[in-house]
């Protein structure tokens, strides 16, 4: 996936009740609704503009294909990019930094910033206008506790997502322990998102608090938290391991 340049949505089946369109927002700030059929590419410029599917899916199934395109000399110019803002450094390599920004829980080498050090979302610029607009909103880095409207995702969610050990516990003492077990709208709940993450620091944490490590997502039928981390992070990953000596399931979602 990297990087998100320009890219091609490939739908190769579906079961729907309604059409479920892919909204753009386009150069020229205007949305469009693009609807797939099985068989239909969709090329569009993904690093450049906004998109997604604001709405619930509402059928079956959706199944796509995601193919992304570099353009030549990209990683190059990145790369030298890298090499001027750490010129000390022997990881000037936009891979290598995609491989750390992964680890940290964030989208790519474009999320420029540790959140847990700015106290800034992902999405958030340090230094850019929406930062004095963010932090005029949020006192003290206070995320809202408000849920996504879609998903049913809490600030908790996000903060065990993207590793904000310091948020999470600054939260978790104003409010009951029993946050700490909030599920999303699949039954996701912060276990899973920091054990995906590897995030061993806030797995411990949690774990300490006496949360379920053996709970299991989509109402369960989905899996544990030992699964997506070995799944996502590998058999070896620090956060396998602990989970494993806790006495963690391994358990797969069912199919």
């Amino acid at each position: 996936r990297l990087p998100l340049v320009s890219s091609a949505i490939i739908n190769v089946d579906q079961d729907v009740d309604e059409p479920w369109p892919l909204e753009v927002i386009g150069h020229d700030g205007k949305a469009h609704n693009v609807t797939m059929e099985i068989g239909d590419m969709v090329l569009y410029e993904s690093h450049s503009i906004i998109h997604g599917r604001p709405f619930p899916l509402k059928g079956k199934f959706f199944s796509n294909v995601f193919v992304h395109f570099e353009p030549t000399g990209h990683s190059l110019r990145h790369n030298a990019k890298i090499d001027a803002q750490k010129p000390n450094s022997a990881t000037g390599d936009v891979h290598h930094e995609y491989e750390k920004a992964i680890a940290r829980g964030l989208g790519g080498h474009e999320a420029t910033h540790d959140t847990a050090a700015t106290g800034l979302p992902a999405y958030v610029i340090p230094g850019s206008p929406e930062e004095v607009n963010w932090r005029r909103q949020h006192p003290d880095n206070q995320r809202s506790n408000r849920r996504s409207s879609v998903t049913g995702s809490t600030n908790i969610h996000q903060m065990a997502q993207e590793g904000d050990l310091h948020g999470l516990q600054r939260v978790l003492a104003k409010k009951d322990k029993q946050n700490a077990e909030v599920q999303d709208a699949n039954g996701w709940r912060p276990i899973h998102e920091a054990a995906r993450g590897g995030h061993i620091d806030i797995v411990s944490y949690l774990f300490g608090l006496g949360v379920d490590i053996n709970v299991r997502t989509n109402e369960g039928d989905g899996g544990t938290a030992l699964f997506y981390a070995q799944d996502t992070l590998g058999k070896n990953h620090p956060v396998v391991k602990f989970l494993q000596e806790q006495g963690a399931e391994y358990v797969e979602p069912e199919l």
